[in-house]
């Protein structure tokens, strides 16, 4: 190899490895985001996740200018990471209940980010009808693989449909982050543990 392709390898080295690490940076200022956002809404100060993301209040409106756009974007990387954690709990988790607990969980923690961002878009705008139809075609499937699962193990019964499952899951969380007499998580682990079969 010439200099000249060993120095255009090394930069294109270089240009991968920035590319890599700005994905990092922003996958931690999102889960930054997200945490404070299921903690205190989205209208969490910028300083309290940038304080959690250990970066400038700078550094987030670079890559995010509106508070809007920090939403849709923490959004979206909720969904992906629902939707790849179903197969990791089915993987991990003692049976596939409790793979199904714990993933509808990550559910509520997202539901949440769901209805902030519901209050910030139209409901009704283009944005918002998109971002929904990616929700239910990422989620519901791997809803579904969970919910087979457990049928298949003898946990629960097996005439729910995903669907069900997540309107059900979804209904009882509205209004929950205005009413502190509510606890919303409680009510969505009673009607997982309620799923079972008895005996």
């Amino acid at each position: 190899m010439n200099d000249i392709d060993e120095g255009a390898g090394q930069a294109a080295g270089r240009s991968r490895s920035k590319r890599a690490d700005a994905r990092r940076n922003e996958e931690t200022l999102l889960d930054a985001a997200a945490a404070a956002f299921v903690a205190s809404g989205v209208e969490a100060p910028v300083r309290d996740i940038a304080a959690r993301a250990g970066v400038g209040m700078g550094t987030i409106y670079r890559h995010f200018p509106t508070r809007a756009d920090l939403i849709v974007a923490v959004y979206r990387h909720q969904i992906e990471a629902c939707a790849e954690a179903g197969p990791a709990l089915l993987a991990t988790s003692a049976t596939p209940h409790a793979a199904l607990g714990r993933w509808v969980d990550l559910f509520v923690d997202f539901l949440v980010t769901k209805h902030g961002l519901a209050a910030v878009l139209q409901s009704d705008s283009p944005g918002f009808e998109a971002l929904h139809a990616s929700f239910l075609d990422r989620l519901l499937p791997v809803c579904g693989q969970l919910l087979d699962a457990a049928a298949e193990s003898g946990e629960i019964r097996s005439d729910l449909k995903a669907y069900e499952l997540m309107r059900g899951v979804g209904n009882l969380c509205i209004g929950a982050e205005s009413d502190a007499k509510y606890d919303a998580r409680r009510l969505v682990s009673l009607l997982i543990e309620g799923l079972r079969h008895p005996g």
